[in-house]
C-alpha cells in the first residue's frame, strides 16, 4: 500500500488497525497513560542487518523471533524487545505491527514539545534504511499516506525523526531523509498540511 495505490480519504481503520496494509501483531506494546493527546508522528530508520534490506529480520525482531546467531551484529542486541507501530519497507509496502490505540516501545528516553516519554503520545514509523543514507521514492509516497491515514483518526500535529527527540543518542533517520520532500507531500492534503516538522 502506498500513496500512489489509494486516496488518503480511502482509508478504513478498525480500531486501532490501519486496513489494507500488513498486520503482525508485536507482543511489544503496553497501554497508553489516561488522557495521553496522541499527536505525534516520530519517523525511525532500521535495517537487519545494517544496510541490509528484503530480509525479513526487522519483523522477527519486532515479534521476539529474530535468531541472535544469524548474523554477528545481533550479539549487539541479543535479547532486545522493541516494536514500532509501523513499518515501510524499500518497496513502500507497509505493515502494521501494535495497535496505535496502544504504547508501541519505539522512541526509549526522550522529549520533544516539552513533554517527555514520547512513546506514550506518538505513533512510531520505521523507514527501512540506514541512517544518514537516502531513502526511495516509494516510501515517501506510502509514509505520506500513511501520515494522511493517522490524520483521519488522531490529533497529530508534529512529526519529527528519532534524532530530534533523542539528539545525542539516536541519530535516525539522519541526513539522508529529505524533510522538505516529505513536507511538501503533507502539504497537498489538508489533514496533514499544517503539521510542523523540524
Amino acid at each position: 500500500m502506498g500513496g500512489s495505490e489509494s486516496r488518503p480519504a480511502s482509508a478504513v481503520w478498525q480500531g486501532g488497525w490501519l486496513q489494507n496494509v500488513r498486520h503482525l501483531a508485536s507482543p511489544n506494546f503496553g497501554p497508553r497513560p489516561d488522557q495521553a493527546c496522541i499527536d505525534l508522528a516520530v519517523i525511525h530508520s532500521i535495517s537487519l542487518p545494517p544496510g541490509e534490506y528484503g530480509t525479513g529480520a526487522v519483523q522477527q525482531l519486532f515479534m521476539n523471533q529474530l535468531d541472535w546467531n544469524a548474523h554477528p551484529y545481533y550479539q549487539g542486541i541479543r535479547g532486545l524487545e522493541v516494536s514500532a507501530h509501523f513499518f515501510i519497507t524499500r518497496a513502500g509496502e507497509i505493515w502494521q505491527f501494535v495497535d496505535c490505540d496502544a504504547r508501541a516501545w519505539h522512541a526509549g528516553a526522550s522529549a520533544w514539545r516539552g513533554r517527555e516519554r514520547c512513546n506514550d503520545d506518538s505513533i512510531g514509523i520505521e523507514l527501512e534504511g540506514l541512517e544518514g543514507l537516502i531513502f526511495e521514492p516509494a516510501q515517501y509516497a506510502s509514509l505520506a499516506w500513511l501520515c494522511q491515514a493517522l490524520a483521519l483518526r488522531y490529533p497529530i500535529a508534529h512529526a519529527a525523526g528519532h534524532e530530534h527527540i533523542a539528539p545525542g543518542r539516536k541519530l535516525d533517520p539522519g541526513a539522508g531523509f529529505d524533510w522538505p520532500r516529505l513536507a511538501g507531500l503533507l502539504a497537498q492534503d489538508q489533514a496533514t498540511a499544517g503539521w510542523r516538522l523540524p
